[in-house]
């Protein structure tokens, strides 16, 4: 028991902060690219704006490609990229890269879902005004589309804070790494547990909040 409190003192501060990098770096990319991408889908493939379907198939196709591979493989697959980038991809900012690929195909979709579920009869009308395109992505849609944004946005960041785990895989640091280090290669069971009630509480906190913020949203 003191061995297990000595490592969580001396190596979960660091394992931690290492984790809320990758996560925060890889969502605000992930976030701002995968909005924008979503958003041109929405474009192409909506009647009222700019329907280009040879353009939407080619983006969803490569969307849906990327999301379709398990992320473990996706990590694997970017390691000479994070190796160009970074000079070594076993660092968090090596694993931020391959969080980032992920997450930009998997809020890009989320992102498509919200515009979508705008009311296409308000759409209609704030064309009629004569408002341009990017006034009624500003005035219109993101309002009304910003409470599944958000909800987007947790699921997101809970998505992530589950695949930084997996970037211990390969040692480039966070909470997965540590739990690979010691609670697994030392077979020390209380700082695999201490990891996982952290892990729980955290996914349970940022769930709450993410929550609330889009329920004051909602119209």
């Amino acid at each position: 028991m003191n061995e297990t409190w000595t490592i969580l003192q001396e190596n979960l501060p660091q394992a931690l902060a290492d984790t809320a990098y990758m996560v925060v770096v890889s969502g605000v990319v992930g976030v701002a690219l995968g909005s924008a991408i979503g958003f041109g889908l929405f474009l192409t493939g909506n009647r009222l704006f700019h329907p280009n379907r040879v353009v939407n198939d080619i983006v969803g196709f490569v969307v849906n490609a990327i999301r379709s591979l398990p992320f473990l493989i996706v990590l694997v697959v970017l390691i000479p990229v994070a190796q160009w980038l970074t000079g070594d991809p076993y660092t968090p900012t090596g694993g931020a890269i391959s969080l980032a690929i992920a997450a930009i195909p998997f809020f890009a979709r989320i992102a498509e879902g919200a515009f979508s579920e705008v009311d296409h009869g308000l759409l209609e009308a704030s064309q009629a005004t004569g408002a341009s395109t990017w006034h009624i992505l500003w005035g219109v849609m993101l309002p009304q589309a910003l409470p599944s944004l958000v909800r987007g946005i947790v699921l997101t960041v809970i998505s992530l804070i589950g695949f930084s785990a997996m970037v211990g895989a390969i040692g480039a640091g966070g909470i997965g790494d540590m739990a690979i280090q010691y609670g697994y290669n030392r077979y020390d069971t209380g700082v695999l547990v201490a990891i996982v009630v952290i892990l729980v509480v955290l996914v349970q906190v940022i769930q709450w909040i993410g929550d609330r913020i889009a329920a004051r949203l909602t119209h």
